[in-house]
């Protein structure tokens, strides 16, 4: 595999789970018995990445201590014999190699993912939103990897959603060459529905390469000062620069939306027999 390293950006403010994230990063949300994050973590590990970085912000604290060493639980788990909660935790430690640098304002995706530009050190790499769970027999990611594999060029995650909801998403105008997979022409970020191009949208899974990091530096911020990740992909189509984008096979969950994650907990529950 050409790809081992991945950026999971975990610096946004959550606002659309107030209350609840005033005080909890929305990452660190439950569904089942695992925060959300842990899930998306876990998509890495099984196509083959061992290098994470996590892109995080103010009080997002708590994402660092759940994959650190807890010394003190551990054992207080060791002396009351708990051993199987003591391997759980102990696991959770020695998933992979996890790396962390700070977001210091919310200015965008794009400016969390220029963040990572150092890490990556001029590989390809890939992006993971840290409030999109996916449930597929092979890693989301990991599918969008074996495009980039073929084609040598950035790949981006997508899936068809109702056109009522295109205005939520950046969008992609393309040609499907084959069943799920375009080339890329042009991206718009979340347009009306009248003036989108197409209902195909990208759904927080990326492979980028490190012609990115100039393309968002390039970038006017929008309206709301942020500079957008579509923007500096859509910058690059406009320069010649090959793109592909890949249906996910697979369910996505959004829990960064009360309705997903309540559905995230009822359905994976169900699937992890904690639900009947």
């Amino acid at each position: 595999m050409l790809i081992k390293k991945a950026v999971i950006p975990a610096a946004g403010l959550g606002t659309r789970m107030l209350p609840i994230t005033k005080s909890m990063p929305k990452e660190m949300l439950p569904v089942g018995t695992k925060p959300v994050i842990h899930y998306v973590v876990e998509e890495a590990i099984k196509a083959g990445i061992d290098d994470i970085l996590i892109i995080t912000g103010k009080g997002k604290r708590a994402i660092e201590d759940y994959f650190d060493r807890n010394f003190e639980l551990e054992y207080y788990l060791r002396e009351r014999g708990k051993e199987r909660e003591l391997k759980l935790v102990r696991e959770i430690s020695e998933m992979v190699d996890i790396y962390y640098v700070r977001q210091k304002k919310p200015l965008g995706l794009g400016d969390a993912i220029l963040h990572a530009e150092k890490h990556v050190n001029g590989e390809p790499f890939v992006v993971l939103l840290g409030d999109d769970i996916i449930v597929s027999e092979r890693p989301g990611i990991g599918q969008l990897v074996e495009v980039y594999e073929r084609f040598n060029a950035p790949v981006l995650g997508v899936e068809t959603v109702e056109w009522e909801a295109v205005e939520k998403y950046g969008i992609v105008a393309g040609e499907e060459v084959e069943s799920g997979l375009y080339k890329v022409k042009d991206l718009v970020e979340k347009p009306k529905k009248e003036e989108a191009p197409s209902n195909v949208a990208i759904v927080g899974r990326y492979v980028l390469t490190p012609e990115v990091f100039d393309a968002l530096r390039e970038v006017k911020p929008d309206k709301r000062g942020e500079i957008q990740l579509t923007d500096a992909l859509r910058l690059l189509v406009g320069n010649g620069r090959s793109m592909y984008a890949k249906t996910i096979e697979g369910k996505r969950y959004d829990v960064g939306t009360p309705e997903g994650w309540l559905r995230a907990n009822v359905e994976l529950g169900r699937l992890a027999g904690i639900l009947r």
